[in-house]
């Protein structure tokens, strides 16, 4: 059975001293400590035969992912040059951008954070269905169409994709429950992990998910 298998990047940790809820905003950048996640993730996808083997790789528009993804593009370009291969270019896509939130630019939990000013207990009244901001069934049917043109798109083919947490724990719940409605607090998408989702590439269904956190020593 011919198949493609995305790989879901989220990424690496942003340069935030002011702890504020970056959401869409432009200007926020990974940090140090993100950057060596982001290399940590690179040379685990440079050494794995699959992930070096992807013939595209897509990002969300903003810094933090575009970065993200570049630092996997010089790794994995290393490995195409060795195989006498063009290297790869960045493409970025808007359907896997992060989920839209109302307290974008406020700080969160430190001092009197966003949550606990008068007039915004509306907005975080259900942690199963975000009524601060974008849907998690409108971010994961956006995914899915960014998924499913993309299976048919490079059939039989790996991409990866450099995404949010939202974005892809949203999806991926879809994928595995039936609903992309879930608790925030229980997401497992650690900074600069991998989320591979492999598809029928005839019928676009999901046949198996896999994860890996090849960050989660950096320091």
């Amino acid at each position: 059975m011919p198949s493609t298998t995305i790989h879901f990047i989220r990424h690496g940790k942003v340069e935030n001293p002011d702890h504020l809820l970056y959401e869409r905003l432009p200007g926020f950048h990974l940090s140090d400590l993100g950057r060596r996640m982001a290399e940590a993730t690179a040379d685990y996808a440079a050494a794995d035969p699959q992930l070096s083997d992807v013939v595209a790789v897509y990002s969300s528009p903003l810094d933090r992912t575009r970065e993200t993804a570049g630092i996997i593009l010089d790794a994995l370009n290393k490995v195409r040059a060795e195989r006498g291969e063009e290297p790869l270019e960045l493409q970025t896509d808007s359907r896997i951008i992060e989920a839209g939130n109302e307290f974008r630019g406020k700080r969160i939990g430190y001092g009197e954070g966003a949550l606990w000013r008068n007039g915004n207990w509306h907005l975080v009244c259900n942690l199963w269905k975000p009524s601060w901001g974008e849907s998690y069934q409108h971010i994961a049917a956006r995914v899915g169409d960014f998924a499913q043109e993309k299976v048919r798109e490079y059939a039989g083919k790996q991409i990866i994709a450099v995404s949010h947490e939202s974005p892809i724990w949203s999806y991926r719940h879809l994928l595995e429950t039936g609903h992309p409605e879930h608790n925030m607090f229980l997401r497992h998408t650690a900074l600069a992990s991998v989320t591979s989702i492999t598809y029928d590439s005839e019928t676009g269904k999901m046949l198996s998910i896999s994860y890996a956190d090849p960050a989660k020593d950096v320091r």
